[in-house]
Order: C-alpha cells, then structure tokens, then sequence
C-alpha cells in the first residue's frame, strides 16, 4: 500500500513543479529601472493596444496562465473589485496570456471584467518580459506583474505572485511610488 501512495506523491511533487518551469536561457525578465519593452497586442474587442499609447499613465501589466481558471479568475476579480482606486491612481491595468482575443472575450463576458486583457499566443511579449513558462505539455503564461511608471520605466516587478492580495500589493506601490 506504501509503494502506490509514494508513487502517486512523487508524480505530483513532479507535476507541480513543471508548472512553473521557466526556461531561463531562453529569456531574460526586463529589470527594474529598465524601459518597458514596447507591443502592441490584439486585446478581447479586437482593438490593437499599445504601450506607448498609456505614456503619462501607471501601467499595470500582468501576466497570467489562462482565462476561466481558478487562480487566474481570482487575480482578474480582485483587479476589477480595485478598478475605481486604479483609475484615481491614473493607473490603466492590462492583463495578457497566451489565450487568443476571442477567450478572452468570453472571460471578461463570463466574469463581468471590464479592464483589457491582451491576447499573445506567440508569446512575443510574455517572452520580452521572461514570463513564458509551461505546464505539462503547453506553453503558458508565468504570474508576473510589472509595474511601469508614467514615464515608460519598470519601476516594480513580481513574480510567482499570491492571487489573494495582489491588486493591494500593486495600489499599494503605486501609492508608496507617489510619495
């Protein structure tokens, strides 16, 4: 009975560990103090955004696995519960994965968000920002945010972020930053 249950614990420990494997010498994550890597990505209406169009704003970029799972909904609930204090903070919050501009329609449609989330299946700016990572088999997106000033820099950056807290994390910096 010992040797089915150890069988069993040793695959998860291997399972929850490729979910996060990042593939370093493939990429770099761009530094605090850095200039954000510019893009321009199809967002959930269709419409092309770009970075460069929310000069003068706070940007916050967050990079999340997929749309309609648990984690990721809750990190998207948390964003949109805030959106009033992040537009008094004259911040714009921009949420990107791998998932195409037509699920992530149907996200934002399912879980009343009204923020834009970009669609990258390319992974061109998940792998600018070194946020590309996988799970079992597929690419995903790694949970990583990037707080970028009105002037265009990386000012804060987190990764293997904690869902519950995080929208407060960010208000929080932004308001710190400000001083």
């Amino acid at each position: 009975m010992r040797k089915p249950l150890l069988f069993i614990l040793a695959v998860a420990v291997v399972a929850a560990a490729a979910i996060t494997t990042v593939h370093a010498a493939d990429q770099t994550m761009p530094s605090v103090g850095q200039v954000a890597p510019t893009f321009t990505l199809p967002s959930q209406d269709g419409s092309q955004i770009s970075l460069d169009s929310f000069r003068g704003k706070w940007v916050v970029l967050y990079f999340y696995p997929k749309d309609m799972t648990p984690g990721c909904t809750i990190e998207a609930h948390n964003f949109q519960r805030d959106q009033a204090k992040f537009d008094a903070a004259n911040a714009v919050i921009l949420g990107v994965s791998l998932d195409t501009p037509d699920s992530h329609k149907q996200f934002c449609t399912k879980e009343g968000l009204t923020f834009r989330l970009l669609a990258d299946p390319e992974h061109k700016v998940v792998d600018a920002y070194g946020s590309l990572g996988s799970f079992a088999t597929f690419k995903i997106a790694n949970r990583n945010t990037f707080l970028i000033d009105p002037q265009g820099k990386i000012v804060k950056e987190w990764t293997k972020v904690d869902v519950s807290h995080h929208s407060e994390e960010v208000l929080a910096a932004i308001a710190e930053l400000e001083k």
